[in-house]
C-alpha cells in the first residue's frame, strides 16, 4: 500500500505540500481540481500542472478524489449522456497524465453529512459529529446554511456552493429517484465509461454513502457489503471497484468492516482508514485513529487489507482538530499526520508477524 494524504490544492488547503512531505512514510497525495464544477471537463493542461506541482515537492499524485458526478447522471435526465461524455473526456485527460485511480461517489444532493463540524471532546479537541434527531427536526435548506456557516470559511468537498444554491430545485429533481433507479443510473454510467477506463488502466473506486442510510428521504445505494457486491456483480470488471471507507461503512455498527474488505479481493482500489465513536442508534462522532479512542478495531481493518493483498493508495481520513489548528473541518494537518503514523505502524507489525508465521 502507498500512504497518502488528501490535499485540495495550494489555493484551497491550509496544509502545504512541504508539510505533508515531512510526515514519515507518506509517499504522495490524493488531490483534485477543486475549482472545476461537476459536469465540466478537466483540461489536460490543468491536470498536468497539478501533477507537476506535487512532484516538484518530492511527492506523487497517487489518485484523484473526486471527479464529481453531475446530478443529471444520478437522476437520469435526458441530457445525462452529454455529461457522461464530459466525464469520459476528463478520464482520457487523466489517463494521458498516467493517473490511474479515481474516487467518486453517487450520493444524491449532499455528500458526507454531519450535524456538528466542531463538537468539543473531553480532551479539548473538536470533531465532526452526527445526530439523526437533529436531521429529523430541520429542513435541508436550514441544514445547508448551518453547515456552511460552521466550515471555518472553507468550501468543503461535496458542499459546492454554486450547486447547492439551488438545493430546493435539486430535491425536486430527485423526487422520483428511487433506490432502484439510482442503482440503475450508476450501472448505466459505469458501462458508459468502461471502455475508456480499460483503455487507460484507470480504476474507478466508488465511495460508500455517509452515513449509511437515507438522509432527508434521499436514497442511498452503497451502504453495506451486500449492496457493494451488487454493484461489483452488475459490472463485473476489474476497473469497477471500491473506496473502502471505514468511517462511512462504519456509521452503521452492524456492518462488519473486516468482512467487507475480505469479500472484495482485487476490487478495493483505495482505502480511507479512520475511527468513529458510537453513542447510540444514529448518534456518533469522529475519533482519533487509535483503536481504543473509538468503536473500531483498526488493527483488524488493516490486517484484512493486508490479507487480501491490497496494494493501492491509503490515507488517514477525517481527523480531530487539535493543538489550536484552524483548517477545513476534518482536514487539518496534525491529527491526520498522527493517524498516518499509527496506520503505518499497524501495517509494519502485521507484515512482520506475517513473515514470522
Amino acid at each position: 500500500m502507498n500512504m497518502t494524504l488528501r490535499w485540495y490544492g495550494s489555493k484551497f488547503d491550509s496544509v502545504t505540500l512541504k508539510q505533508i512531505r515531512q510526515i514519515p512514510g507518506v509517499e504522495g497525495v490524493i488531490s483534485t481540481l477543486y475549482d472545476i464544477p461537476a459536469g465540466e471537463i478537466w483540461p489536460q493542461e490543468k491536470i498536468h500542472d497539478l501533477k507537476t506541482e506535487i512532484e516538484a515537492s518530492g511527492l506523487k499524485l497517487c489518485g484523484i478524489e473526486s471527479v464529481n458526478v453531475h446530478d443529471a447522471i444520478k437522476i437520469g435526465t435526458p441530457d445525462r449522456d452529454t455529461y457522461i461524455q464530459n466525464y469520459i473526456t476528463t478520464l482520457e485527460n487523466l489517463g494521458k497524465e498516467n493517473i490511474k485511480m479515481v474516487c467518486y461517489n453517487f450520493m444524491p444532493v449532499f455528500d458526507w453529512t454531519r450535524t456538528d463540524l466542531a463538537k468539543m471532546r473531553e480532551d479539548g479537541s473538536t470533531v465532526l459529529a452526527y445526530d439523526q434527531k437533529v436531521v429529523d427536526t430541520i429542513d435541508p435548506q436550514t441544514f445547508l446554511t448551518q453547515t456552511n456557516s460552521n466550515s471555518n470559511g472553507f468550501s468543503m468537498p461535496g458542499w459546492e456552493p454554486e450547486r447547492l444554491a439551488k438545493v430546493k430545485d435539486l430535491f425536486e429533481a430527485y423526487k422520483e429517484v428511487t433506490e432502484e433507479k439510482l442503482f440503475n443510473n450508476l450501472i448505466y454510467f459505469l458501462k458508459a465509461i468502461q471502455t475508456t477506463c480499460e483503455t487507460y488502466g484507470i480504476k474507478m473506486a466508488i465511495h460508500p454513502d455517509d452515513p449509511a442510510w437515507p438522509v432527508f428521504g434521499l436514497p442511498r445505494i452503497i451502504t453495506s457489503k451486500e449492496k457493494i457486491l451488487k454493484v461489483m456483480k452488475a459490472v463485473d470488471a476489474p476497473f469497477n471497484g471500491l473506496t473502502f471507507c471505514a468511517g462511512s461503512f462504519g456509521t452503521n455498527p452492524k456492518n462488519d468492516l473486516p468482512g467487507i474488505i475480505r469479500a472484495l479481493p482485487g476490487r478495493i482500489h483505495f482505502a480511507h482508514v479512520r475511527n468513529l465513536h458510537h453513542f447510540g442508534p444514529g448518534v456518533f462522532e469522529e475519533a482519533a485513529h487509535l483503536s481504543r479512542d473509538g468503536s473500531f478495531d483498526l488493527y483488524e481493518i488493516c490486517k484484512a487489507l493486508h490479507d487480501i493483498g491490497f496494494d493501492g493508495p491509503i490515507r488517514p481520513d477525517h481527523g480531530r482538530m487539535i493543538w489550536g489548528e484552524v483548517a477545513m473541518p476534518g482536514y487539518g494537518l496534525y491529527d491526520r499526520a498522527l493517524g498516518a503514523e499509527y496506520i503505518l505502524g499497524l501495517f509494519e507489525a502485521i507484515e512482520k508477524n506475517s513473515k514470522k508465521n
